[in-house]
């Protein structure tokens, strides 16, 4: 007997009226406000414009919900196309199924139209959005939960996830919360980032490669512990094999990077005036020109009470 589990939604979809109103969306949607409004405020400390990151947000995220489906649907084709199945139900985006992977790739191309055309370089924005877009996923992955979907291993512990769905193959019973686990590994992941950013001044792109990194190496044991149906290839999951090599992709971007450019791009935006430290530079320097002038002043006072003395001296000679 169960002595505590986190209990299932009866239900996924409220209804306002005519509107429904389903969870799996509005997780989703709740998670893009937030990484834009993150990103945001990242971009404008970096010396963006304020607006900037929703502008391009308008292109990353379409080609993101597009990429995320696509790879869903590729890798889990037999839902959409296999006998008794209704193709259509590949477009039903609201019903859950979105990769991560497929994404990150076409919202990153999406982004860097957006970047391109406001001149703006594309590794400082990723840099800018990337903790965002880690707690977008920690909100998001609570679609899951909405939908009763992407659950572990049978468990008895007290945060057991209670599924209590018999539709396409489920068995009612409490199983490991992946979609909590993973909620939780991606907040780490987004607070890790704004710490090293922080703490080392990541730039060109590295911040965000730090990010890819750190989600591959939770998804990796996550993905190990779920036990919906997925393609396996040598034993492992097709997901497991693509966080590894998306790791080792990112860490060699971010070894490479810092060896080729180091520090952090002096400009982020053409045309911004800069603020800040250029300002407290600004003051300095006009403080120094100010001393100067003030110690040039001095020395010419001090230069003609010495030419006035030596007149005094030469006058009392005369004299005597």
């Amino acid at each position: 007997m169960e002595l505590a589990f986190i209990p299932s939604p009866s239900r996924g979809v409220l209804y306002l009226g005519p509107i429904p109103l389903r969870g799996y969306a509005f997780c989703i949607i709740i998670g893009v406000f937030v990484a834009v409004w993150l990103g945001n405020k990242r971009w404008i400390a970096r010396g963006g414009r304020a607006g900037t990151v929703a502008d391009i947000a308008v292109w990353a995220v379409p080609f993101g919900l597009v990429g995320g489906r696509l790879y869903h649907v590729i890798t889990d084709y037999e839902l959409y196309f296999s006998e008794g199945r209704d193709w259509v139900d590949a477009f039903k985006i609201w019903e859950g199924g979105l990769g991560i992977w497929g994404a990150i790739a076409l919202g990153a191309l999406g982004a860097w139209i957006g970047c391109r055309r406001r001149g703006i370089p594309m590794p400082a924005y990723a840099d800018a959005v990337a903790p965002g877009i880690a707690f977008a996923q920690a909100i998001g992955r609570w679609g899951n939960w909405f939908n009763q979907e992407l659950y572990g291993k049978p468990t008895d512990l007290p945060w057991a996830l209670e599924i209590t769905s018999s539709s396409d193959g489920r068995v009612p019973g409490t199983y490991h919360p992946t979609f909590l686990y993973e909620s939780l590994w991606c907040i780490g992941v987004a607070f890790l980032v704004i710490w090293a950013d922080r703490r080392f001044r990541l730039g060109h792109g590295r911040a965000f490669a730090l990010y890819v990194a750190a989600y591959c190496t939770g998804r990796a044991w996550i993905e190990y512990m779920r036990v919906d149906d997925a393609h396996h290839i040598l034993g492992l999951r097709l997901n497991v094999w693509t966080a590894i090599v998306v790791f080792l992709l990112a860490v060699t971007y971010l070894v490479v990077s810092s060896k080729k450019r180091p520090g952090r791009e002096d400009v982020v935006e053409p045309g911004v005036v800069t603020s800040g430290d250029d300002a407290d530079g600004a003051e300095k320097s006009e403080d120094t020109g100010t001393s100067a002038d003030a110690g040039k002043d001095d020395g010419n006072e001090n230069e003609a009470e010495a030419e006035a003395d030596a007149k005094d001296e030469a006058g009392s000679g005369k004299k005597t």
